[in-house]
């Protein structure tokens, strides 16, 4: 099965050329230049990880990465940045970000940070369905 990853960078090139390369690693790539946009794709899909770009317009990379956790608490996220300071790198792990990466990111690096993402997603969904099993049985005089 293939991780799914939403990347998010406002660099029309930059995402091509990382989703053309995520894609011929078997990577399920959806891409938006808008961390807007991305929110809504966020809020109605379920990626294993999510590729965000820090410095952004509209929305900088730490405001999208808290209303990204907002949304869902669990969402593995994964920052790029091309001014990459430690206090950033710092706010950002503080706010849930799994891992915080300088452009240009080594996609082999991303790619283990990417199934990394997945395995993990893969044990909270499981401890969630294990949790909603014992609640339906607790529950049954049976």
């Amino acid at each position: 099965m293939s991780e799914k990853v939403l990347l998010i960078d406002d660099e029309k090139d930059f995402l091509e050329v990382m989703s053309e390369r995520m894609k011929n690693r078997d990577i399920d790539v959806t891409t938006s230049s808008s961390a807007k946009d991305a929110l809504g794709l966020a809020a109605s899909g379920s990626y294993d990880a999510i590729i965000l770009d820090l410095q952004m317009p509209e929305m900088d990379g730490l405001q999208a990465l808290e209303k990204l956790k907002a949304i869902n608490p669990d969402l593995q996220v994964i920052l790029l940045t091309g001014h990459a300071t430690v206090e950033k790198g710092v706010q950002a792990m503080k706010l849930g970000a799994s891992d915080v990466m300088e452009k240009p990111a080594d996609i082999q690096v991303l790619t283990e940070k990417i199934k990394k993402a997945h395995a993990k997603k893969i044990i909270l969904v499981e401890k969630e369905t294990e949790a909603k099993i014992r609640s339906i049985l607790s529950s049954k005089a049976w």
